[in-house]
């Protein structure tokens, strides 16, 4: 199972901290989706810096918009979801 998402807050424009369940963290540069679609809200009232973890653990910033915390989770850890599952896979076997 991925890790939960534990703390999350606005660093800068489009960059977010955000510390998961089993120590992972660090910040997440967010740009590439900025002024994109539903993504262009973050402009509007300063949404961006009102970052929260909802109470279904994504990463939102209102009701409508959100992104999913395991593609974080992945991304600092500077892996692929298969590269993941391998080696959670060589865990569960020494385990």
């Amino acid at each position: 199972m991925i890790a939960k998402p534990i703390e999350v807050r606005a660093l800068r424009k489009y960059s977010i901290f955000v510390g998961f369940s089993d120590g992972t963290q660090g910040a997440v540069d967010l740009e590439h989706l900025a002024h994109k679609g539903v993504f262009k809200a973050w402009d509007t009232c300063d949404l961006f810096n009102r970052v929260y973890i909802d109470e279904c653990g994504a990463i939102a910033w209102n009701d409508e918009l959100d992104i999913c915390p395991d593609h974080v989770y992945l991304q600092l850890k500077g892996l692929t979801f298969e590269e993941w599952r391998q080696e959670q896979q060589r865990s569960y076997a020494t385990d």
